[in-house]
Formats: C-alpha cells, sequence, structure tokens
C-alpha cells in the first residue's frame, strides 16, 4: 500500500483517468492520499508572438479554471480520499518536479496515443518513466 499515489490526468483523455483512480484507490493506503494532477500547458513564446497581448494568459487560466472543476468532480465521483492540482508547465517535467516536491511514493500514469517514436507507450508517460523519483506504474 502506497501513502502517496499521483495520478496526472489529460482533461482531454478523461476516459484513460477513470480507469487509472480506480487502479491507485485499490492501491492507496487507508491513511493514504491521492492527488490528481493536470498539467496545463505555456503557450510557447514564439506563438504569443502571434496573439493579441492578453489572449494566451486568458487562455492558460480557463484551461487552468476547467481543470480544476473536472479534477474536483472526479474526487467527488469517486470519492478519491485527496486533493485537486493543477499546475502550468512542461508536463513530464512538472509531474516529475511534482513528485519529488511531494515526496511521492507512486506515480500512476494513462499511456495513450503513442507515435512512432514512443510506440510501446506514450512520450509523456516515458519521460515520466525514465526521470520519476519515484515508483511509476504505466496503465496500458
Amino acid at each position: 500500500m502506497y501513502k502517496k499515489i499521483i495520478v496526472p490526468i489529460a482533461i482531454d483523455q478523461l476516459e484513460h483517468g477513470e480507469k487509472v483512480i480506480d487502479i491507485a484507490q485499490a492501491l492507496v493506503d487507508p491513511e493514504g492520499e491521492i492527488i490528481l494532477l493536470n498539467v496545463v500547458e505555456d503557450l510557447y513564446a514564439y506563438a504569443q508572438g502571434y496573439m493579441i497581448v492578453d489572449f494566451p494568459l486568458e487562455m492558460v487560466e480557463e484551461s487552468r479554471k476547467h481543470a480544476e472543476t473536472t479534477l474536483n468532480g472526479f474526487i467527488t465521483k469517486h470519492g478519491v480520499k485527496g486533493r485537486a492540482v493543477v499546475r502550468t508547465g512542461s508536463p513530464a517535467a512538472t509531474i516529475n518536479g511534482f513528485a519529488g516536491d511531494e515526496k511521492a511514493d507512486l506515480v500512476i500514469i494513462a499511456s495513450h496515443r503513442p507515435g512512432l517514436m514512443d510506440y510501446f507507450i506514450g512520450s509523456t508517460a516515458n519521460r515520466v518513466v525514465s526521470h520519476c523519483p519515484c515508483a511509476v506504474l504505466v496503465d496500458r
């Protein structure tokens, strides 16, 4: 049983999140905590140059609010004992950094839509597996 489990959830892949939450609940210690994590990607500087000045910030903030609402809905729907966290940045690096900051015991990540370079697991999952400071379970 694990005391602290981080479950990264991509808002555009909610069906994978549903499955991974069930796995986390089966593995968490009765006194443990599950943290649902969503990472909102920053708009790259070169893309921001082509947009209205405040638009990128508004877009990122709207994405953050939507992610918080969705994750809190998952917590209620599934009776998850834990909390929702939304961060901004690069998905894999943010997940790995967050796992280290939280001193997590386990990250459970769904793998989906792999490309040719990362055929067996997705590129984000691959980077998390390669660099995470704790154990990682990949649900395929």
